[in-house]
């Protein structure tokens, strides 16, 4: 920043945009990390300059800020210069000491024990031919391992390479440590094979006799079902990390219409899983009645709301009644109508009034034939009453609910005259 008279034009708009694309130059010029240094103080300059600047505010709101722009091209250059810089010696150390903890915290098959030592034996190998070190594998356990890795830190550690005149051999390194990073990635893992065997100890094979198909877990999931084993199933949800798997054992709950497994996928439930809260709803559970009206006020989430309201209307618990009915009033029409058809479900006639105050004043005719629905599954004479009073309605759709209300009511009638 100049002294005196020249301030204001200094710390114009304009001599901000030169001063930056002096230093973005500076920027495509920058061959080594000094250089960088020497373009982040530049910016760190001119930004110190622009917040103390009074610069001008755009007269209205369809004009650009000049104060943002600069901003914004600052920190575009920021992120340049960032990716510019590296890569650095404690890039590959870091990666080496990920690598040490996905040995130690992983547990292995007997293939994947072997894996893992070809995978560090081989960046030993590779490593050395990098850096002109001496790592080696001493044997084939946990220790050994992570041994040679702490001694190809200690090799990196000592080299003291600069990211500048080593650039080469940095680039090679961090090569060589994603190369053990991958090789353990595609060690083979224990989890699945524990799994199998889990489940064949408890067993959930048995109901296949022999093992001809492969894998058998879905044939076996059928049968149980077939045969109403609940617990089978709900030992697969528990075990099986497959999303296509647990789903399809929420679809087998669903179809069996059995709450003994409410304990098993409540912990799901309690995540907002969709799925799951509609099988409780085929359920029935009234256990899990508390849980979902907790959600019944989830307005940013409208989709769960639907599913929550359809599942609350399938248990049938009037305790879901007076927080769905709240919601006849809710902005969204689409919540409307699933909080008027949950109450239908559900046939308490507290309901009554409120659906045939949303027959009468809703905006939406789709959410007024469904209050019209829901009066006509509620089922009294006053609720089919009201429905049935709308045959002339604007809305076919709701004329159809007036005319099927009618019919209930008319064949009350024939049944008390004939009485």
């Amino acid at each position: 920043m100049s002294d005196g008279d020249d301030d204001t034009t200094e710390l114009s708009p304009e001599s901000f945009d030169e001063r930056l694309t002096e230093a973005e130059e500076a920027l495509d010029a920058a061959e080594t990390e000094a250089d960088l240094d020497e373009v982040e103080a530049t910016l760190d300059d001119i930004e110190a300059d622009v917040e103390a600047a009074d610069l001008p505010e755009p007269d209205d709101e369809d004009e650009d800020d000049p104060a943002e722009e600069l901003e914004s091209r600052l920190s575009d250059l920021r992120d340049d210069l960032e990716s510019q810089r590296g890569p650095y010696a404690d890039d590959a150390v870091e990666t080496l000491e990920e690598a040490k903890s996905t040995i130690t915290d992983t547990r292995w098959t007997e293939q994947g024990d072997g894996e893992i030592v070809a995978a560090v034996e081989t960046f030993a190998d590779e490593f050395n031919g990098v850096l002109d070190a001496s790592v080696s594998v001493d044997g084939d356990d946990e220790d050994a391992l992570t041994a040679a890795i702490d001694d190809a830190v200690s090799a990196i550690e000592a080299a003291d390479l600069d990211a500048d005149d080593d650039a080469e051999t940095i680039a090679d390194l961090i090569e060589v440590t994603d190369g053990l990073a991958d090789g353990l990635d595609d060690a083979q893992e224990w989890d699945d094979l524990e799994t199998r065997e889990k489940l064949q100890v408890q067993g959930f094979y048995d109901v296949l006799g022999h093992y001809k198909d492969f894998p058998p877990e879905l044939s076996a999931l059928k049968e149980h079902e077939k045969r109403g084993n609940v617990e089978m199933i709900a030992l697969a949800f528990e075990s099986f990390q497959s999303d296509f798997m647990q789903e399809y054992c929420i679809e087998a709950f669903t179809r069996m219409n059995d709450d003994r497994a409410y304990e098993t996928i409540e912990g799901q439930a309690k995540r907002r899983d969709k799925g799951v809260i509609k099988a409780i709803g085929k359920m029935a559970a009234e256990e899990g009645v508390e849980m979902l009206v907790d959600y019944v006020d989830t307005d940013s989430d409208p989709a769960l709301q639907k599913v929550v309201f359809k599942a609350l209307g399938e248990i049938g618990s009037e305790e879901a009644t007076q927080p769905i009915a709240n919601k006849l009033v809710t902005e969204n029409d689409n919540v409307r109508s699933a909080a008027a058809r949950a109450l239908g479900l559900i046939g308490d006639t507290r309901a009554v009034e409120p659906l045939s105050d949303v027959v009468a004043d809703d905006d939406e005719d789709a959410v007024r034939a469904s209050a019209a629905w829901a009066l006509r599954q509620i089922g009294t004479n006053d609720a089919l009453e009201v429905a049935a009073g709308y045959a002339d309605d604007r809305s076919f759709l709701v004329q159809r609910e007036a005319e099927l209300a009618a019919e209930f009511l008319g064949d009350d009638v024939e049944a008390e005259a004939t009485v």
